[in-house]
């Protein structure tokens, strides 16, 4: 993938570090990737005055985009993390990208018979714990998801 192919954050970094490029094989791998970029930005004073709460938020969020790309995606193509605007309204920006240029769906939870189904909670749960939400595809094929997840 291109430089070129890929989309504009959803927020601008406002004096934060730039952004870190890596696609990760495996979800525990962009998990500790967000949890590097929260310990490395000296701005919000690292994990110790960011909310333990909001970080593991963060935590999941990243791991239910990159098992979403993997599972229906066609897996990972581009991967950024950073740490927007430390000390104001601190957050984690994070921007998935994937093959496909199907939108994120929630599953019903039960089927027709009203049996629980496997499956399709996750993008509820990344819309509710993310102040931002941006879906957007690329010019040479699949999209990129980027949020905005609070770290206060």
């Amino acid at each position: 993938m291109c430089d070129r192919d890929t989309t504009e954050p959803a927020a601008e970094p406002r004096g934060t570090r730039a952004h870190r490029r890596y696609a990760p094989c495996r979800p525990a791998d962009a998990r500790r990737e967000v949890e590097r970029a929260v310990t490395a930005c000296g701005g919000c004073g690292g994990p110790a005055s960011c909310d333990t709460g909001a970080l593991s938020d963060a935590v999941l969020v990243a791991s239910e985009l990159t098992t979403n790309a993997i599972l229906h995606g066609g897996g990972i193509t581009d991967f950024r993390v950073d740490v927007v605007e430390p000390g104001i309204r601190p957050g984690l920006r994070l921007s998935v990208c994937d093959r496909s240029h199907d939108l994120p769906v929630a599953a019903p939870a039960t089927d027709e018979r009203g049996r629980r189904g496997l499956g399709g909670r996750g993008w509820p749960i990344v819309c509710r714990l993310a102040r931002e939400v941006r879906v957007a595809d690329l010019p040479s094929g699949g999209k990129c998801i980027t949020v905005v997840v609070p770290l206060s």
